[in-house]
């Protein structure tokens, strides 16, 4: 049976990996799993990297099916998840009721865990912009602590190395001693939705549309919530 490679943004890294393992039972296929920060791995791909399937932001998958890195019309929509707040389990929640009340919680903060921008992660690239629009970019980046991926803040809060930590909730629930505080409040609200898509190179495509029927089944749709994600099928 054949290896398929996959290449998927880790705010779905739990369900990839879950549902993945079901599907290799059942089709007797294996699974060659790669998690990363979105950008990353859009750039391995148009780097040339093979790949039998790419999850990635919906936006980010939109465009690699029209510059034809994808299959057209292989793109389908799985799941959302909302940028969150947490905090070691068994530490004070601090308010987060409002816009203002999350800023001042951030001020008043000795440490501020989030993925760095850098390394192409889409929470950390939409929390640097916000920073700059709460005005506070300076005085958080002085005490921050970046992970190069969203399972990393969770490690940082949990461990205690970070007294708050944001990146998406589907991400925090991952990790141990890490508590999920609440979503972003207000109009500081974020969601991002990740979509499959199959790459136009790839040699099992077959097998690859067989995989994303497993991801949406709708039988999996409560595990999908209880793994903090949004199902975006049926």
């Amino acid at each position: 049976m054949p290896t398929l490679k996959i290449l998927s943004a880790g705010a779905v890294q739990a369900m990839v990996v879950a549902l993945g393992a079901e599907f290799e039972r059942a089709s007797g296929h294996t699974l060659d799993l790669n998690f990363g920060t979105a950008g990353s791995l859009r750039d391995r791909l148009k780097g040339g990297e093979g790949a039998d399937l790419v999850i990635l932001p919906a936006a980010m998958v939109a465009a690699l099916e029209k510059e034809g890195v994808l299959v057209a019309g292989s793109r389908l929509d799985l799941a959302s998840t909302v940028t969150g707040v947490a905090v070691r389990e068994g530490a004070p929640a601090p308010d987060i009721s409002t816009p203002e009340a999350f800023k001042q919680a951030l001020i008043r903060a000795k440490s501020v865990s989030y993925t760095d921008p850098a390394a192409g992660g889409s929470s950390g690239t939409f929390f640097s912009g916000l920073l700059q629009k709460l005005g506070i970019a300076d005085e958080v980046n002085r005490k921050a602590i970046l992970g190069k991926r969203g399972f990393e803040v969770a490690q940082f809060v949990a461990d205690g190395k970070a007294e708050i930590g944001t990146t998406f909730i589907s991400e925090i629930l991952t990790v141990q001693g890490a508590k999920v505080v609440g979503p972003l409040p207000g109009e500081l609200h974020n969601s991002n939705t990740y979509s499959a898509g199959i790459p136009a190179r790839s040699a099992q495509a077959a097998e690859a549309k067989a995989l994303i029927a497993v991801l949406t089944a709708k039988a999996s749709r409560p595990r999908w919530v209880n793994a903090g994600l949004e199902p975006a099928f049926a």
